[in-house]
């Protein structure tokens, strides 16, 4: 088993995409299309490849579906679903609802309807589906590039036009002493476990650190979250973090920010992480150690040397078009891109497709690129920030409204967070956004189409929002936008263009 614990959802799971008794086909002459990677990118390009005609083979060497399916998106978004309905549960009291202030989590439970949930959902990245109903040659082992046109996957060898890496990337682990012998948990790992633990250290506070910190919080765990910088979430908006930072406060869950780790050492049951603070040393006892400090290329294995194809620590290196130094070859999701999203890596294995296959000139670079961590409140955000506007010498002017000017919200009792628009000075043209609430995510779409297809925060406001929807955000900054043009100048013309329609 490939995924642990043994239970019959995670068997079902591992007979779609990693099915024991597979075999692998004969291959016959040249393939227009040999990709290497069974993830999100990988998937994307072989079913769309296939769909348009072209004979394509996909390798994978351990579970189709990648880390999205297996050990990411699905199984993260199960079990954060349920810690919210727990959460809900407890705080309803100021909705009328009586007697459940003290709602017991049951978290074996939890994770179980997550492996259930996720088992139901990975038929449609099974081997049998993309072989039988999309027509793609799937080969289930290591592929490994032999020459410049050639892979070779158990003990078959594979010609090609065109070749695809899509092998995504892994949890990184940071060089502390002590921490591989006290033992840790990654994402690959977490969602095996069947039993809560009761303190559970969180080293990184990143995306996947903050998401899961709050959902074991909220399930019980005493969660203590350990971060270098001085703020959760470094890169986001400052004033988003900290939206985020005072929930957690108030969740019980423990930050110790702007601190080193000197070393994790096992003494007894308990593991002991020893920190520092402006030179001041101090330790955190914990059950479980989980590491959400980033992501490391998976290289191995892949022969790259022999195809020419340089790559270095952060994956394989591609152009804009995400052509490799082998012009045979292409890449596209985690192995090449900066944006470790699995809607990064689906909008790239397109981009791969047309430029691979149609000789299309597409750019990466072109991209707009939302993304959204799944926190309690959501902090979303597309496009630039304010320091990124300065970096390109652009002057910037930022409007903001509040959840709490937003009726919807407040009737939903969800008025922490705001949304927030960068603007070229002068203009309506929307260079950035971020969206801070329970339900940003959703909400983030409509600013990353504005900004793709170059529509300005004007067109916004021409548009008809339902009333009430917590969306109807992004209008008022429309909305504050045309007030912003209201100049004095402006506001006495009218008055007397009005007066004068008076007489």
């Amino acid at each position: 088993m490939l995924l642990q614990p043994d239970t019959e959802e995670n068997r079902e799971l591992t007979a779609n995409v990693q099915p024991p008794e597979w075999v692998n086909p004969q291959p016959v002459g040249r393939y227009n299309l040999v990709v290497i990677g069974g993830g999100t990118a990988g998937l994307v390009c072989a079913a769309g490849a296939a769909g348009l005609g072209a004979k394509v083979a996909l390798i994978e060497r351990r579970l189709l579906g990648g880390d999205c399916l297996n050990v990411g998106c699905v199984p993260s978004k199960g079990v954060i679903r349920a810690s919210r309905a727990i959460f809900d549960a407890r705080s309803s009291g100021e909705f009328g609802v009586r007697g459940l202030a003290g709602a017991h989590a049951d978290f074996p439970a939890a994770m179980e309807r997550m492996r259930r949930l996720r088992a139901g959902l990975s038929g449609h990245d099974s081997a049998r589906r993309f072989s039988q109903e999309l027509g793609v040659d799937v080969y289930l082992g290591e592929g490994t590039f032999t020459g410049p046109d050639t892979v070779a996957v158990a003990g078959r060898k594979l010609l090609f036009a065109k070749g695809g890496i899509c092998t995504g990337a892994r949890a990184a682990a940071p060089p502390i002493p002590g921490l591989a012998e006290a033992g840790y948990l990654t994402n690959e790992t977490v969602f095996s476990l069947t039993s809560l633990p009761s303190r559970l250290a969180v080293i990184g506070a990143g995306p996947i650190g903050c998401e899961l910190a709050q959902a074991f919080a909220r399930f019980g765990s005493r969660v203590t979250i350990i971060e270098r910088g001085e703020q959760i979430l470094g890169r986001e908006d400052r004033d988003a973090a900290a939206v985020l930072q005072a929930a957690f406060l108030r969740e019980g869950i423990t930050l110790e920010l702007g601190v080193k780790i000197a070393g994790v050492e096992s003494r007894g049951a308990d593991k002991l992480l020893r920190l520092e603070r402006d030179g001041m040393p101090f330790e955190v006892a914990a059950d479980c150690i989980l590491l959400g400090v980033g992501r490391g290329p998976n290289l191995e294995g892949l022969g790259l040397e022999a195809a020419g194809i340089a790559f270095d620590k952060d994956g394989v290196k591609v152009s804009d078009t995400l052509r490799t130094t082998n012009p045979r070859v292409y890449a596209a999701g985690d192995i090449c891109s900066a944006y470790k999203f699995t809607h990064v890596a689906d909008a790239q294995a397109r981009i791969l497709i047309a430029n691979a296959l149609f000789k299309g000139r597409q750019k990466n670079s072109a991209l707009t690129v939302p993304w959204c961590t799944y926190t309690d409140p959501e902090i979303a955000h597309v496009g630039m920030y304010e320091q990124d506007a300065a970096a390109q010498g652009l002057e910037v002017a930022t409007l903001t409204v509040p959840f709490s000017d937003v009726d919807r919200a407040v009737l939903d009792g969800e008025t922490e967070g705001f949304a927030r628009v960068h603007l070229k000075k002068g203009t309506d043209r929307i260079l950035g956004a971020t969206i801070v609430a329970r339900h940003a995510g959703e909400m983030i779409n409509e600013l990353s189409l504005a900004i793709g297809s170059g529509l300005g925060i004007s067109a916004i406001g021409r548009t008809i929002h339902p009333y009430p929807t917590q969306g109807e955000a992004i209008k008022k900054l429309a909305d504050a936008y045309n007030r912003s043009r209201l100049t004095p100048l402006i506001k006495r013309l009218l008055a007397a263009w009005l007066s004068w329609q008076r007489n």
